[in-house]
């Protein structure tokens, strides 16, 4: 046994300090909710009366998002922020994990759609910031659905979909250049509905919040619809959405002419190329735009397992070059990795209730938590920067710290590790929200 491993056995463990703070860098995260002033637009909106745990809803909500900001995926994680002086450094004072429990249990839809307009409140607020908000530039929203997988058969909602997992199928719509949340909405298990009524009201979602430039929609096959399309024409929104290759789509893309066909560095292993058309409907828009690419394999071993062309074809309002819109559909994929980082580092790894309505104020709640990494990012620069960002790169450089608090001269001092990597951004980060304007 060398000198290092017998230090660590003389090594004596005492829960005693009160002084100390778990994480250090809910410091940042309290002073954007109070900058936002998001504890007292819940309060405003959210009317639980008197049911169970009712009171002051706003606290209860940022409790569990500095939970999840700091790795909490279930309510009894929320206990973290009891411990030490951690509580010192938020706003408001930390409840019991059973008094959270209770509160999401008092929500019916309509609280949760009440929840829904709060959320709106603080992100109308949060882009009125200098550079957080798209302004008048052009705004790109994907729109996709996932599975969030439960476990058991008391998950009210829950269904067998059609990934054969048993859970529920919720709506996102993310941000493109940032990876904000704008909108979302829970579904039941094996539910394909909903579609239109969501995109058209994130549209006017984001119109009330401050984009007041274009916006484009994109999304997946299972999106497709000419009751979409109609919709989002009436809006005055722009679309690129993949078509289902029925029959009518593919003898419009079978009839292009072999010239008319461009060839796109798609795959290093093999040739593709893009091509527009037009299909013809009966329906309110009568000519449609589609995109088509193909691509095939032209290795003379591999092309015996893709010998044929493949099809990816989508239809779009746009007017740009087909090369043009190819390359932008295709950014549609990015939406995953906001999808990804919300379910592995914003607490939606887990829906904790049996109660529909409690898990549907569970994924608000982890939406705001996601957005908040993404604004506390945007505070920590010096220059801005359109660069997706892992949650989990924010919490362990920003939030997942230990400090320790002492009162010096009559003067509070939140002391954190010597020698700390991101010490100039915490300190960068701090600066910027509290130069920022308290709203009430």
């Amino acid at each position: 046994m060398n000198s290092l491993q017998r230090r660590l056995d003389r090594v004596r463990v005492r829960f005693d300090d009160d002084s100390l703070v778990a994480d250090a860098g809910l410091l940042l995260v309290g002073m954007l909710m109070s900058r936002l002033g998001m504890e007292q637009v819940i309060d405003d909106t959210v009317r639980l009366g008197g049911r169970p745990a009712g009171a002051r809803p706003g606290r209860k909500v940022l409790l569990l998002v500095a939970s999840m900001l700091i790795g909490g995926s279930h309510i009894d994680h929320a206990d973290r922020l009891r411990a030490g002086a951690t509580g010192r450094v938020l706003p408001f004072r930390v409840v019991a994990p059973s008094t959270l429990g209770s509160f999401l249990r008092s929500f019916t839809w309509g609280h949760v759609r009440q929840l829904n307009k709060a959320l709106e409140t603080i992100l109308k607020r949060a882009w009125s910031h200098p550079g957080v908000g798209p302004g008048g530039e052009p705004l790109v929203i994907d729109v996709d659905s996932t599975v969030c997988e439960v476990h058991g058969k008391q998950k009210e909602g829950a269904r067998w979909g059609y990934t054969h997992q048993l859970g529920y199928h919720p709506l996102v719509a993310t941000r493109a250049d940032t990876g904000e949340i704008v909108g979302a909405r829970l579904r039941h298990g094996a539910s394909r509905k909903g579609h239109t009524h969501f995109i058209a009201e994130t549209v006017r979602r984001v119109r009330r919040a401050g984009a007041t430039g274009e916006i484009i929609i994109r999304a997946d096959a299972g999106f497709w619809s000419y009751k979409l399309t109609n919709k989002l024409a009436d809006l005055g929104v722009d679309w690129s959405i993949t078509v289902p290759q029925n029959t009518q789509v593919r003898a419009s893309v079978e009839a292009i002419g072999e010239d008319d066909w461009t060839d796109i560095g798609y795959t290093p292993d093999g040739e593709a190329g893009v091509a527009d058309t037009l299909v013809v409907t009966g329906q309110k828009r009568p000519v449609v735009r589609l995109i088509a690419r193909r691509s095939r394999l032209t290795d003379p071993h591999q092309r015996r397992l893709w010998p044929d062309w493949r099809y990816h074809i989508f239809a779009t309002s746009l007017n740009t070059d087909p090369v043009e819109a190819d390359l932008f559909h295709r950014a549609h994929a990015t939406c995953e990795l906001a999808i990804r980082d919300i379910k592995t580092h914003s607490g939606l790894s887990h829906l904790p209730s049996g109660k529909f309505p409690a898990n549907a104020a569970w994924l608000l709640i982890a939406t705001l938590s996601h957005n908040m990494y993404r604004w506390t990012e945007h505070h920590s620069r010096t220059a801005p920067a359109r660069k997706l960002v892992c949650g989990n790169t924010v919490r362990i450089r920003l939030f997942r710290l230990p400090g320790r608090i002492v009162n010096h001269g009559r003067t509070l001092i939140l002391r954190l590790p010597a020698h700390w990597p991101w010490a100039g951004t915490y300190h960068t980060t701090l600066a910027n929200l509290r130069a920022l304007p308290q709203l009430c």
